[in-house]
């Protein structure tokens, strides 16, 4: 197996690749997005999420009296990472916006119908702490309407599951950074872009849903890494956006080879921001720590992030149905909704999770809007 750095010849080749991805993807972009807000569009193997003619990712943060949607204090799936009110958040405007398409309206979330139609199902979230975010949000919106339903919860380095006994209904989750392999090998941690041998464990699900991407930007003493390796060559480093690209490529692959349709609904729940950086919504001096509302502007400053754009390029090669929960625009809106210093393990400045109650419920409500249409 043979060793490269940043500084060797491959390098030319990964620049060149990178040129010649960013103007394709870009290009492929500029043609979806250039289409009316309420075109029903079918591409192979990607579906945007469309409700009638009603395209439920465009629209407007609105307040509404009946949120939020559960008591935080009556949930007892919140980790104190996400568990902002317990942590001492003195606002509470961020738990009264519902996401209101322009179009359309989704529908109103309902535990017990939810339970019914899953009956004897296992639902399986895989990805980072995003992930574990949008499972959370899942069970206590669930909880909300089933309080003294008998649940079992257990919790497993890697794997959590929660079942609603009566309904027989499964919650998992999966801990996976990178959804590809990353092994411990005698040259230290390898991030493997062409394995996916953890895989396995996520057959014979009713519905999967996977979420990737902040890890695959970490450096220096939180990049959980020491090489990627690509093909049969190990790389101390290599453009991060090539590196997302060829691993949600294997992931692709993965989909195409493993999944039956016919079985089990793939979910993708796209790129979440994160409001570090006040440049991004038109305040250079700020972060999303005491922001108290959504962003309210016609046009987010920050744009598009590229890894929303390598995550459409992937999905338009999908051979299989994956649906695609395109929170990026909505969830950039909401510099308001992170935990900001109110957490119980991030007591800094955490703004790439989310409180909960919060955003990950309208995630949710995608998801389930999404699931019961198709």
């Amino acid at each position: 197996m043979g060793f490269s750095s940043q500084e060797n010849p491959s390098l030319y080749f990964f620049f060149f690749f990178f040129l010649f991805l960013c103007f394709s993807i870009v290009s492929a972009y500029t043609t979806n997005t250039s289409s009316s807000n309420n075109d029903v569009e079918v591409e192979s193997g990607r579906r945007e999420l469309v409700s009638g003619r009603c395209n439920w990712f465009r629209g407007n943060w609105v307040y509404d009296v009946k949120y939020p949607l559960y008591d935080p204090y009556k949930c007892p799936f919140i980790d104190p990472q996400f568990n902002c009110k317990k942590y001492g958040r003195p606002d509470n405007l961020y738990l009264k916006y519902r996401w209101q398409p322009s179009s359309c309206s989704l529908p109103r979330f309902n535990g017990l119908f939810f339970l019914r139609k899953m009956r004897g199902k296992k639902i399986m979230f895989v990805g980072d702490s995003l992930s574990t975010n949008m499972w959370e949000s899942l069970a206590c919106l669930i909880h909300d309407w089933v309080p003294n339903t008998r649940y079992t919860l257990v919790r497993q380095k890697g794997l959590a599951s929660l079942t609603f006994e009566e309904y027989g209904v499964t919650l998992l989750l999966y801990r996976t950074q990178f959804l590809v392999d990353l092994d411990s090998e005698k040259v230290g941690r390898v991030l493997k872009l062409n394995s996916i041998k953890q895989g396995n464990m996520w057959r014979g699900m009713d519905v999967l849903i996977f979420n990737t991407w902040h890890w695959w930007t970490h450096t220096e003493h939180i990049q959980p890494w020491d090489y990627m390796e690509d093909g049969n060559r190990l790389y101390k480093d290599m453009n991060r956006l090539i590196a997302f690209y060829k691993g949600m490529t294997t992931w692709a692959r993965w989909v195409n080879t493993n999944v039956n349709p016919a079985k089990t609904k793939v979910f993708f729940n796209g790129v979440s921001p994160t409001h570090y950086e006040g440049k991004d919504w038109g305040q250079p001096m700020k972060s999303c720590r005491s922001e108290t509302q959504p962003f309210y502007g016609r046009k987010y400053p920050g744009g598009t992030p590229m890894a929303w754009v390598v995550l459409n390029k992937v999905m338009r090669r999908l051979k299989k149905p994956v649906h695609w929960l395109d929170i990026t625009g909505l969830s950039q809106l909401r510099k308001d909704a992170h935990p900001s210093a109110f957490s119980g393990n991030h007591p800094g400045n955490d703004c790439s999770h989310w409180c909960l109650p919060g955003l990950p419920d309208t995630w949710n409500l995608l998801f389930y809007s999404t699931l019961f249409s198709y």
